[in-house]
């Protein structure tokens, strides 16, 4: 049994980690050793992380599509994918050799941080698809959700460029489609880890109320603020998940 005192504190670092992970992803960074520092075993850690940031993120993408910037129906091959992706990946992680992922992503987390930095031309307005939405979201899904079943960090951070990058997005639907992606590919992995019994309730509720207000007001900040916003944070993000990897694994 947890204190009390520990729920509220991880309270505290739910709604944090929701108000970053709204806007550029990568709460888990503050989520997931919050849950270590409480005590959590480390498989107990990760699941729990998954249901409170599932919370989080469910309550972000739900602000960005009442605020008009989530077609969900457009989302629906795309969401079809990246559950089955997710699933496949975590139901395949132990059968695979995952160690070249500790170099490949956080070198792909800097030039995420780079191009999000330099590019000249990123903003709220949305420019013309390099790709067809409603073929190339569903393959894109796919993959990222696959990944984030066999490793995770920086799904948030893949998503957003590839909807800028490849289907002309501009940063703020960006971010709002990434939201609901994110979400479906957690459920999958969030699925598995509870059928194990690997969940922490008491941890795992205690942060969902602090990410439901945290995922909410760092919706509301995206919207209003937009690019000024969400590209340096996403810099940011990209930047810290990088190191932590490199660092800690």
């Amino acid at each position: 049994m947890l204190d009390p005192m520990v729920l509220l504190a991880l309270a505290g670092a739910g709604m944090l980690a929701g108000f970053v992970d709204a806007i550029a992803g990568g709460g888990g960074m503050i989520a997931l050793p919050a849950l270590l520092s409480a005590g959590l075993p480390p498989v107990a850690a990760l699941a729990t992380n998954k249901l409170q940031g599932s919370i989080g993120t469910a309550m972000a993408a739900l602000t960005f599509w009442r605020r008009g910037y989530v077609s969900l129906r457009s989302l629906v091959p795309a969401v079809i994918l990246t559950f089955a992706g997710s699933l496949i990946g975590a139901s395949v992680v132990k059968q695979l050799d995952v160690s070249l992922l500790d170099i490949a992503v956080p070198v792909a987390l800097i030039g995420i941080a780079l191009y999000f930095l330099f590019a000249p031309n990123l903003s709220d307005v949305d420019k013309t698809a390099r790709l067809e939405f409603r073929y190339g979201v569903p393959v894109l899904g796919f993959v990222l959700g696959f990944y984030d079943g066999i490793f995770g960090p920086g799904t948030g951070s893949f998503f957003a460029i590839g909807f800028v990058m490849l289907f002309g997005l501009g940063l703020t639907r960006a971010s709002g489609n990434t939201k609901v992606l994110n979400l479906v590919s957690n459920l999958a992995a969030l699925t598995l880890f509870i059928v194990s019994g690997d969940v922490v309730w008491p941890a795992g509720i205690a942060m969902a109320a602090g990410q439901i207000l945290g995922g909410y007001l760092g919706a509301r900040t995206g919207i209003r603020f937009g690019a000024r916003v969400i590209k340096p944070l996403v810099v940011v993000v990209s930047i810290a998940l990088a190191v932590r990897i490199l660092l800690f694994g």
